[in-house]
């Protein structure tokens, strides 16, 4: 790695300030657990380092809203995520989708932040979020703004966040009437990142959907809302024939991306069966 200079800001508004350094390219640093491999690999070469880990502690904390929501802070680990009764209760799918979301020294260190500004399209959490109609709230020189998760993502590692904007806060709202599950495909460990990833959160009355949304992610550059297999869902009753035409419908509704995990064409046969899955899995929770 090339030498860099190391700032630890105490406040969130420092290190934006702190991100401002004219022509010596500056990136923020929570966990590091994919930044420092990719400064290893000599993809980013920073001149300085802004450390987040001694900002106010109020952004690593996570409460239950009094509407039945959650106010996650940005510096939150993923294992303080995992273990939250907060979380539970709000949005058991979060907990569940953490148990195989990489390995538990990664998950030590890694922050909620850090996950879903990376960009990277093989993280876990971005989907499931996106289906829970979670918002990011942001800190710039400029001021504060708020951005829908599910607009987050622009493209392949790239975000609508500026160079010099941090994630300050996620909030995922109530949940009262959904229900929501996430599958993922994987083809080494079960913790391994994803080759394909499916989000469903369901608004059920009886066996009948009244609402869907459907996530993909992993096989595409940025997670993406299925239109045409949640319009397949809603009004259906969960019967065999239901779902085989969601799963069609998902399996034609999107681009894939071939790499080394499969073609588009297996990723597209992957999609069909594992949407009908998570369709049903989020039916049953």
């Amino acid at each position: 790695m090339t030498p860099f200079e190391l700032a630890e800001p105490r406040t969130l508004c420092e290190a934006v300030s702190l991100l401002v350094s004219g022509e010596a390219p500056a990136r923020a640093i929570s966990g590091g657990t994919a930044l420092m491999l990719m400064m290893k690999a000599g993809v980013f070469q920073p001149a300085r380092l802004v450390s987040l880990r001694r900002v106010e502690m109020r952004h690593s904390e996570i409460t239950a809203t009094l509407n039945g929501g959650l106010s996650i802070g940005a510096m939150a680990t993923l294992s303080a995520l995992a273990r939250s009764v907060a979380v539970q209760q709000a949005a058991p799918v979060i907990t569940q989708t953490l148990k195989t979301l990489s390995n538990v020294r990664v998950r030590n260190v890694a922050t909620l932040g850090g996950h879903l500004a990376h960009g990277d399209p093989h993280m876990d959490l971005p989907p499931v979020l996106a289906a829970l109609g979670a918002q990011v709230r942001t800190l710039s020189p400029t001021g504060e703004r708020t951005l829908a998760v599910a607009d987050l993502y622009t493209g392949y590692y790239e975000t609508m966040l500026a160079d010099n904007e941090l994630i300050a806060e996620i909030v995922v709202p109530p949940q009262s009437g959904w229900r929501a599950a996430y599958m993922k495909v994987a083809t080494r460990a079960a913790d391994d990142w994803p080759t394909l990833g499916v989000t469903v959160a369901l608004q059920m009355e009886s066996n009948v959907v009244k609402d869907a949304r459907i996530v993909v992610s992993a096989a595409t550059n940025t997670p993406v809302r299925l239109a045409a297999a949640e319009s397949a869902l809603r009004g259906a009753s969960l019967d065999k024939a239901a779902l085989s035409r969601c799963g069609d419908a998902a399996a034609s509704d999107v681009e894939l991306a071939a790499d080394a995990h499969g073609s588009s064409a297996y990723k597209r046969e992957l999609l069909r069966v594992y949407t009908q899955r998570a369709v049903r899995q989020a039916a049953l929770t």
